[in-house]
C-alpha cells in the first residue's frame, strides 16, 4: 500500500508540474521560474501526508519521472530534486523547533507559516546550488525573488484546497 501511494503522489506532482507550465504559462519566467508555482505546496504536501521518508521519496521519484520532460543536464536535475525534498524537510524541522510541538494540518496559520518557510527556503537552496554548479540557471536576485512569491502563491492555493478538502470531508487532520 505504501508504494502504490508513494508512487500515486509522485505521478501527481508531476501531473502538477507539467499542468502549471501549460497554465501558468504566460507567468512563467524562466523554465526553472514562475510566478504561481503549483508544485511547491505538493513538496510540502508529500511530507506533511506521508512524512519526512515516505514524502520526500515520493518527491524524488516525481522528480526522476519530471526529468525526462526537462532539458536540465542530468547533474542539475538531480540537484534540483534534492532542494525540492530539502525545502519541506528544513521548513517542517524549523517549525517543530521553533514551536516545539508537531504541525496541526486543520490549522490554516499552521499551514501558512509552513508555506512561507518554505516559499524562502526553496528558492534559496536552489538558487544557492545553481550558483555553485551553474550559474547560468541562478538568475538574478529579481528571480530569486520572483521565484519566492511564485513557491508562495502556489503553497497557498494548496493550502486553502487541502483546508477546503478538510472541512468540507471532515477528515481527520492529523498533526505533522
Amino acid at each position: 500500500m505504501n508504494a502504490i501511494l508513494i508512487g500515486s503522489f509522485a505521478v501527481l506532482f508531476l501531473a502538477v508540474h507539467l499542468a502549471n507550465s501549460w497554465v501558468f504559462q504566460s507567468i512563467e519566467i524562466t523554465s526553472h521560474v514562475s510566478m504561481v508555482y503549483l508544485p511547491a505546496f505538493l513538496r510540502l504536501f508529500n511530507v506533511l501526508i506521508l512524512g519526512p521518508v515516505r514524502g520526500s521519496l515520493a518527491t524524488l521519484l516525481g522528480g526522476v519521472l519530471l526529468m525526462q520532460y526537462l532539458f536540465d543536464a542530468p547533474v542539475i536535475g538531480l540537484l534540483n530534486i534534492v532542494c525540492s525534498m530539502g525545502g519541506p524537510l528544513v521548513a517542517l524541522l524549523l517549525f517543530r523547533v521553533h514551536f516545539q510541538r508537531p504541525v496541526n494540518l486543520s490549522s490554516v496559520r499552521d499551514l501558512v507559516l509552513l508555506a512561507i518557510a518554505c516559499s524562502v527556503i526553496n528558492p534559496l537552496l536552489h538558487h544557492a546550488t545553481w550558483s555553485v554548479f551553474d550559474p547560468v540557471y541562478a538568475g538574478t536576485p529579481l528571480q530569486l525573488m520572483q521565484m519566492v512569491v511564485g513557491d508562495f502563491m502556489g503553497c497557498l492555493i494548496g493550502v486553502g484546497l487541502m483546508k477546503w478538502a478538510i472541512d468540507r470531508w471532515k477528515l481527520a487532520a492529523p498533526r505533522a
